[in-house]
């Protein structure tokens, strides 16, 4: 992430988006927090397998858990603090309660993310399916009422406690798949 100029640049750009709508309002900055958080994530651990790095991370640290894990603490720090300073617009505008439910819920984003990214292994797949589950599925279809992984993540942001539960099962959920399928082969791809 820290090499990478592209990596740079998504994350300069998803925190200027986040802020721009933190003018409007604490949930729009919400909403771009987390599809931020959700996407620095996604980036991160799908251009290991896109580039194949992530054979050599492997042949350098075998204990391929481990290296899940420590991507997905990466993904949580930087999104958190993308977050953070993004959202001193929607903190400014609308006070602290939406911002600092959205601080809690961002790194369970990044989670979700990180480990989606880890199951389906290209960036590109994964920010297009995410644009149409969200905007077709929870969107159009289930009109953020259902609970799915980017409703309950929305609900979360608005301070409720059972979205954040709802949300926390996703990404755990998300988190043990992409554990058991680890051990998959690399070259498969």
């Amino acid at each position: 992430m820290a090499t990478i100029r592209s990596s740079w640049v998504s994350i300069a750009l998803f925190g200027f988006v986040a802020a721009a709508f933190g003018v409007l309002g604490a949930d729009y900055w919400a909403l771009f927090a987390g599809l931020g958080a959700f996407g620095i994530s996604a980036l991160t651990v799908a251009q290991h397998h896109q580039h194949r790095t992530v054979a050599l991370m492997y042949l350098a640290r075998p204990k391929r858990l481990t290296t899940l894990f420590a991507q997905v603490a990466t993904t949580v720090v930087v999104s958190w603090a993308v977050a953070a300073l993004s959202g001193m617009t929607a903190l400014v505008k609308d006070g602290g309660n939406t911002y600092v439910h959205t601080l809690t819920v961002v790194p369970i984003m990044a989670i979700f993310g990180a480990s989606v990214a880890a199951l389906v292994r290209r960036s590109s797949w994964l920010l297009f399916g995410l644009a149409v589950w969200f905007v077709v599925v929870e969107g159009m279809v289930g009109h953020l009422d259902w609970e799915l992984p980017i409703s309950s993540y929305l609900d979360a942001a608005r301070g409720d406690p059972w979205g954040l539960e709802v949300f926390i099962a996703w990404a755990v959920a998300a988190l043990a798949v992409s554990v058991a399928f680890l051990g998959r082969d690399l070259s498969a791809d």
